[in-house]
């Protein structure tokens, strides 16, 4: 039976179409092929194997009813942070990129309907992926005799309902504050952030108490008898839910529901509003009076640094997929800079490895998704000065971040920190030279599938920034309790850089 046309069940049926043309597995297509269609199912049978085996042995060693709802929803608390991610970047494509929203309100559908059926499609993105991984528990459970944990599907529906409200609640508030076109950039710097959000809030931990175990237990133990985390506590109340307690899923639901409601309501007017900013964001600016003038005070050199800077800093996907590496930077930041010890292996590996990462993302961008390849070879410059300059673009900027942490490492420690500030200096290069030999011409918009389209540079980079990482981990282990075992490992590790570099010398592509 089919939706009436222009009802909201119609509309939502369409949204779900392009969230399905959206997804991974129909990648792009009605109907995907054969080859992604075995995959997800072996994926999906994996996921059953996995629930029957972690089930069966529960059944084996039962767990007392309170505890597993803690773990449940511990479980859950997690999945919600990547829940809020994916929300607030279906809020911005919902309100910024689709772009078929005014003709949408154009239409004779009313803008209450409109909201509430785009609201429950970001609900949707923000869900499936959870009932994909989370439901086959539901399947094995009820094979085993527990029908209560078929109760995983309408808890992570609600909460997906729930995330989605104060996503888009949070993305409009933006767009209040801020105005459309700085909102369409912070919302994505926050999804990335909100994707990092637990990796933060568990290393909070190492950084208030220092490694100091005793303390933490204490603080811990204090929290689930007498605070915030204690067994009845509401934070506990979807885990409670998911494992198919009529009460708590009652409450989850009621809220899921007056969640939506209260939402639709009150903001679909804004909606509209903030909608109407959004269509001007791609207006141009007017032209400034007098004539134009020129300003070429700059060398070659730098106005392509200082250019490709600008187009990273101009583009908010960008901004907000690159953050998430940095982000993961910060507590290695903190910990380096609260300690006055020399660098440990942990930390010097640990920044090696993300100043590597973070410069092939870089230098990707920058060399790999060059907007227009063709004007830069038929410019009058010297393409070696131009490639030079790119090259500096991306590895500039990982330096930069380090630059402090080195320094202060450096002081306390001169030894370990000149060893970690070679290793991190020896990666970002090598990353760099890596993307320049054996990179391919990409459009920016395949940012997250460029390991998909050159597996020889992905598989180089992997090796190089594990090379590096090994050998940042040896050297500092050598500087502060000297081995045998160390020291052949720091060779094999510098060994695998240099080979990693001189495969990608030998796998070059001939530029012009």
């Amino acid at each position: 039976m089919k939706a009436a046309p222009g009802s909201a069940l119609w509309l939502l049926g369409h949204e779900l179409r392009l969230a399905w043309y959206n997804s991974a597995v129909s990648g792009g297509k009605r109907r995907p092929g054969i080859a992604s269609i075995i995959v997800w199912i072996v994926g999906w049978t994996a996921m059953h194997a996995l629930a029957y085996a972690l089930l069966h042995g529960l059944g084996k060693h039962p767990v007392d009813r309170a505890l597993l709802g803690m773990l449940a929803g511990l479980v859950l608390l997690v999945l919600s942070t990547f829940m809020l991610s994916g929300a607030l970047k279906a809020c911005t494509l919902a309100l910024f990129e689709r772009g078929d929203l005014d003709l949408l309100l154009s239409s004779p559908l009313p803008s209450r309907s409109i909201f509430a059926v785009r609201l429950l499609g970001v609900a949707a993105s923000s869900a499936v992926l959870f009932l994909f991984l989370f439901t086959p528990f539901a399947h094995v459970a009820l094979f085993m005799g527990w029908p209560g944990w078929l109760a995983i599907y309408p808890t992570i529906a609600a909460l997906a309902i729930v995330i989605a409200c104060a996503a888009m609640l949070l993305t409009l508030a933006l767009v209040r504050v801020f105005g459309a076109r700085r909102t369409r950039v912070l919302a994505q710097v926050l999804a990335a952030v909100a994707g990092a959000l637990l990796f933060l809030l568990s290393q909070s931990f190492n950084l208030i108490f220092r490694g100091d175990d005793r303390a933490l237990a204490q603080s811990a133990r204090g929290l689930i008898e007498h605070g915030p985390l204690a067994p009845g506590s509401p934070l506990w109340l979807p885990g409670r839910a998911a494992l198919g307690e009529p009460v708590p899923l009652l409450v989850l639901a009621a809220l899921a529901l007056a969640a939506y409601a209260l939402t639709v309501a009150r903001t679909h007017r804004f909606f509209v509003k903030g909608l109407q900013q959004a269509a001007g964001i791609g207006h141009v600016a007017p032209r400034p009076a007098g004539a134009v003038r020129f300003r070429f005070r700059r060398s070659l050199f730098d106005t392509v640094v200082v250019k490709e800077w600008r187009l990273i800093a101009r583009d908010p996907h960008l901004i907000s997929q690159v953050l998430l590496q940095v982000v993961y930077l910060v507590p290695l930041l903190f910990l380096i800079l609260r300690s006055g010890d020399a660098a440990g292996p942990a930390i010097g590996a640990g920044l090696t490895l993300l100043c590597s990462s973070l410069t092939a993302s870089l230098a990707w961008i920058v060399i790999s998704a060059e907007d227009a390849p063709d004007l830069l070879l038929s410019a009058p410059a010297a393409m070696r000065t131009i490639r030079l300059a790119k090259l500096a673009a991306a590895t500039m900027l990982p330096l930069l971040v380090v630059a402090l942490p080195l320094l202060w490492m450096i002081v306390h420690g001169p030894l370990a920190g000149l060893m970690v500030a070679f290793t991190v200096s020896g990666a970002v290069l090598s990353a760099g030279l890596i993307v320049l030999w054996v990179g391919r011409p990409a459009p920016r918009s395949n940012f997250k599938a460029r390991g998909k389209e050159n597996f020889l540079s992905s598989m180089l980079e992997l090796a190089a920034t594990l090379s590096w990482g090994g050998l940042a981990w040896s050297l500092v282990s050598l500087a502060t309790a000297p081995a045998d075992w160390v020291l052949v490992a720091a060779a094999g590790a510098l060994a695998g850089a240099a080979i990693t570099l001189g495969l990608a010398w030998l796998f070059r592509r001939e530029r012009a």
